[in-house]
């Protein structure tokens, strides 16, 4: 049996008594009660500092917050056509700013994700410099290890920061000095991706193909990365194609396809389950573990962005778009790529079956995404708009993936809790990069063929959601065995794809329906270049069912990154002046 050592588990982490004694985004405070450098220069103190800067991966490591920096960018992929706020008008207004793209640089969200990612790199680089003074009682394999991982999850907090703002700092361990507060204070001068890949590239060259304890990445996980650094240089923001890096990504993704031990699973929603972690189509996952003893290690991040009604009961955050809804129609069995928004999917049901009244063709991804009403939401009990707060406010749709099955359920202190893991790198990911590279470099038949592997995997008939009848109480149904809870029809791509462009709108179009609401969307629309006039057709059509989006917009060569946050600019200061800049777009 694989062993299974959650290296997420909070409770776990001494090490979190030291890290904070970094530079701590640019404060200019003396850290109080630490230990220094030289306490944790010990074999032991290392492996605990390298666990605690895995405890920043998920976002949950900055006291007083947790879920402004959650790992899954829920809050900024309300930014997206994808998402809503969500709950009601008056809950978190720092939300309904990003919604509306009024990104300002005292946004405590913003600045928390800020702080959040560079106290990630600091926890990376604290355990390079603690690791090169310890001499004895580590063997060099080990140390190699080491360095490996913490240079992948540097480069994982660095690319984070890389999606969100267009100029933020790196700063690695020749840079960091546990006891100087003034050594990170550094400028935001220069390109970060090279110093990106080269973080994955060290990762690639030592990592393991496999590893013992799950949770560690693996040489399979590094690859995999560095062609994701890749991929998000392969446009520029005018949408124009960098085929020099889609052509490095190519050979890496080939790789992984070719020579990887991944295989796509037989049903699209055990990625989303806690009982299918770590399954054969996971490169890398981010870890959760709860009991009833101990929440801490849950993914508390996201606990927020659960429906309204029980067993959850808060706190309605996160909802799905109307536009959202409409990309899984279907005609013949495919995407209907220019006219799905011409008409919304219903939301009401019959009176008295409390079914769906809608009957049109629908890709059967929709109901493992979004919960709508008449169809059994994730095993609990049939959605209706009672899994909301608001209904005139954000709508009667709401997210599904990222909530626990009910055998999952209530496990810690607060049932929103649980340890449903976050996919953040899986096969289907590298199939559809790959597709995109593929468009772009010119064979669009290999391009159709990865598209088709996606679309084969979500037409598996075991995989549909059922039908459920309501029973005489609230919480009781009756599943129909074999009787699908809507008009699925999915088709594979037969005919040949000949015009780029039709390819490259059918690639990006699967990218939404295979990853909705997993928190990529805005960033895909940003690297494709495409995010103006994307998002401002979506304003038009979902404003008139959300008013509050009436009169918004998204500003082309702005709205494509966040600002930085004004504390970490005003920290930044040496002698009065600040090493950061802020992104003149602001």
């Amino acid at each position: 049996m694989k062993k299974r050592n959650w290296i997420y588990i909070s409770s776990l982490i001494t090490a979190l008594l030291f890290v904070v004694a970094c530079s701590d985004e640019f404060l200019d405070r003396q850290p109080e009660g630490q230990f220094s450098e030289a306490d944790v220069a010990t074999p032991d103190g290392v492996e605990n500092l390298l666990i605690g800067t895995y405890n920043m991966v998920p976002g949950g490591g900055l006291e007083g917050q947790t879920w402004h920096n959650d790992i899954h960018s829920w809050v900024f992929n309300i930014a997206s056509d994808d998402a809503l706020k969500g709950t009601d008008a008056g809950d978190q207004p720092e939300q309904s700013f990003i919604e509306a793209y009024d990104f300002q640089s005292f946004n405590v969200h913003i600045r928390d994700k800020w702080r959040g990612l560079y106290k990630g790199v600091a926890n990376a680089n604290i355990t390079l410099t603690t690791l090169a003074a310890v001499e004895d009682g580590i063997s060099d394999e080990r140390r190699a290890q080491v360095i490996a991982e913490a240079r992948f999850l540097r480069g994982l907090f660095h690319f984070e920061a890389r999606k969100m703002w267009r100029s933020p700092v790196y700063v690695d361990d020749t840079n960091f000095q546990l006891n100087d507060l003034e050594s990170t204070k550094i400028p935001n001068d220069r390109e970060i991706w090279p110093l990106i890949e080269a973080d994955f590239e060290a990762a690639v060259a030592v990592l393991p193909t496999t590893q013992s304890d799950v949770g560690r990445p693996t040489k399979w996980a590094a690859k995999a990365f560095l062609a994701k650094a890749k991929m998000y240089q392969g446009w520029d923001e005018a949408g124009n194609a960098n085929t020099t890096k889609l052509g490095e990504a190519k050979v890496i993704l080939d790789d992984i396809v070719d020579n990887g031990p991944f295989i796509l699973m037989d049903k699209f929603e055990d990625n989303f389950k806690v009982g299918t972690r770590n399954n054969t189509e996971s490169i890398f996952e981010v870890q959760y573990a709860i009991s009833s003893a101990a929440d801490g290690a849950s993914n508390r991040g996201i606990g927020l962005a659960h429906p309204y009604t029980d067993p959850w009961g808060c706190c309605g955050f996160y909802q799905a778009s109307q536009n959202l809804v409409n990309a899984y129609k279907t005609e013949n069995g495919l995407p209907m790529l220019d006219t799905f928004n011409d008409s919304n999917v219903p939301f009401e049901t019959d009176e008295t079956t409390t079914l769906s009244t809608y009957t049109g063709t629908l890709d059967p991804r929709l109901d493992h995404s979004v919960g709508r009403p008449g169809i059994l939401y994730k095993g609990f009990k049939i959605y209706q708009t009672d899994f909301v707060r608001d209904l005139t406010y954000a709508g009667p749709f709401f997210s599904m993936k990222h909530v626990a099955e009910p055998e999952a359920f209530g496990q810690g202190g607060w049932g929103n809790l649980s340890a449903n893991n976050y996919r953040i790198m899986r096969l289907d990911m590298i199939y559809l990069w790959l597709a995109e590279a593929e468009v772009e470099l010119g064979d669009l038949e290999r391009a159709r063929e990865l598209v088709n592997e996606i679309r084969s995997r979500a037409a598996n008939p075991a995989g549909f959601v059922p039908r459920a009848t309501q029973g005489a109480e609230r919480n009781d149904f009756t599943i129909l065995e074999g009787t699908p809870a809507a008009n699925y029809e999915i088709a594979t791509y037969d005919d040949a794809w000949t015009d780029p462009a039709v390819a490259r709108k059918a690639v990006r179009f699967e990218t939404r329906l295979e990853f909705a609401l997993e928190g990529h969307r805005l960033f895909d629309l940003q690297r494709w270049g495409i995010a103006a006039e994307t998002l401002n057709a979506y304003i038009a059509s979902e404003s008139q069912l959300r008013s509050y989006l009436q009169g918004r917009s998204f500003v082309e060569g702005k709205n494509e990154f966040f600002p930085i946050p004004i504390e970490a600019i005003d920290r930044s200061a040496i002698d009065g002046q600040p090493t950061l800049t802020q992104d003149p777009a602001y």
